[in-house]
């Protein structure tokens, strides 16, 4: 019983350093692998956020074409969520394989936050597309 809130302070306080540690680091010029490590986490988190917000307006529309046509004729929000699923299983599989050009060295979870950064920018970006050419 000791032991498992030993384990539970210290997984609290390293997650408060870390907390700390992330509004200390200038990700415009990272020093540590920690913080470069940092930086791009934060940068993927940025880019998630934007892509669940992008998603939402793209999925919605898509329910409003199928809305507006026969029967037999929709699927459009089926199709974008069949894409968005094979997307996602593309995005983590090739940023794991990015990952092994360091694999079980400092540098792996910095490969594959920036990869899964990138491709999230790249996906929001085609998926504002897709919302533009809707046209709503």
């Amino acid at each position: 019983m000791h032991w498992t809130i030993g384990l539970l302070a210290l997984a609290g306080g390293m997650a408060a350093a870390s907390g700390a540690f992330a509004q200390q680091t200038d990700c415009k010029n990272p020093q540590t692998q920690m913080e470069m490590t940092s930086c791009e986490q934060d940068r993927y988190d940025t880019a998630d956020k934007a892509l669940n917000e992008q998603w939402k307006k793209t999925r919605a529309q898509t329910a409003d074409v199928d809305t507006n046509l026969e029967e037999k004729d929709r699927g459009a929000e089926k199709a974008l969520l069949t894409a968005q699923r094979a997307w996602i299983s593309y995005r983590d599989a090739e940023c794991q394989a990015e990952g092994f050009q360091a694999r079980g060295g400092s540098m792996e979870p910095m490969l594959v936050a920036g990869c899964l950064a990138n491709l999230t920018d790249k996906r929001t970006k085609e998926l504002k597309e897709l919302s533009d050419a809707l046209g709503n």
